[in-house]
């Protein structure tokens, strides 16, 4: 069990003063962190027992105790690991460095997303796309790859959907939903306008909402019915959206395997029948 430090790192930018406090200690002790009481770590870090017991919560964790674990399991896992934090580009790098590092970038994204992925959360976002009448994914953008990624995807299995390139036409979609349908709206930041505009609107035509955005709190995620949370650890240098256009496209991947794999034996037929169509009529 591991993924607490993790946790504290990208909630550190949402939470008040005391618990932030109790996080920055944390992460810059913990392997001190995992000896002490409740008590010992509020005395230490200028912040209260309450506070700490609320920042447990607020990263998802049920207490003291637990986080104690996953600090705990991050240690025994970082001084086994070559690559503790995200690496930045130089403009003087040679090619091995930057295939070495992009590389270890993407694997990193991939493995902080799936610590914070709550599998009660995709549990319910597959229910509810396999049940949908219809299923919207809007992004702009980077996050506008990931959308079309998804229909194309999702459309091959027989699901009625869309994902529109124009902000217009994701705003008219939105407005003509209804209960039994379901919209994904799909940012890094989750505060892009467009796709929060388009979520706001399907949600209050009746269909059910989900959220593809970074962990922590953000309009789109305190929008929508179910949040699937992505590592937020994307730098402002990393502009063109590398390792969260990763974790977004893997967090799709999951939802469309789980998806098909519910009607298994219809779905291998859909996937057969489009990809014996499409090399027959294009080979």
């Amino acid at each position: 069990m591991n993924g607490g430090l993790l946790r504290l790192r990208e909630a550190l930018s949402t939470i008040n003063p005391a618990e932030r406090n109790a996080a920055t200690f944390i992460l810059e002790h913990p392997e001190e962190v995992c000896t002490l009481s409740v008590k010992e770590l509020a005395d230490k870090s200028n912040s209260s027992q309450a506070a700490i017991i609320r920042l447990c919560k607020k990263i998802g964790l049920d207490g003291y105790k637990e986080l104690k674990l996953r600090i705990a399991g991050d240690v025994t896992s970082i001084s086994s690991n070559t690559q503790e934090a995200y690496h930045e580009f130089k403009y003087n790098a040679d090619i091995p460095t930057f295939m070495k590092t992009i590389t270890e970038n993407n694997i990193k994204s991939l493995r902080d997303t799936l610590e914070l992925l709550d599998k009660e959360e995709v549990s319910k976002a597959v229910e509810l796309l396999h049940k949908a009448n219809r299923i919207d994914f809007y992004g702009v953008a980077a996050s506008q790859l990931i959308a079309q990624d998804a229909q194309q995807k999702f459309m091959r299995i027989n699901k009625l959907c869309t994902a529109y390139s124009d902000s217009h036409l994701q705003l008219t979609s939105a407005t003509t939903m209804t209960k039994g349908d379901v919209a994904v709206g799909i940012s890094y930041s989750g505060e892009t306008t467009q796709t929060i505009e388009a979520i706001r609107e399907a949600k209050k035509a009746g269909a059910v909402t989900i959220a593809i955005t970074k962990y922590g709190n953000n309009t789109l995620k305190e929008l929508s019915d179910i949040s699937l949370s992505i590592s937020s650890m994307e730098s402002s240098i990393r502009s063109a959206a590398t390792s969260s256009r990763i974790s977004q496209l893997n967090v799709i991947d999951i939802l469309f395997t789980a998806v098909a794999a519910i009607d298994f034996e219809q779905s291998v037929e859909y996937l057969k029948k489009s990809r014996e169509t499409i090399n027959k009529t294009y080979r």
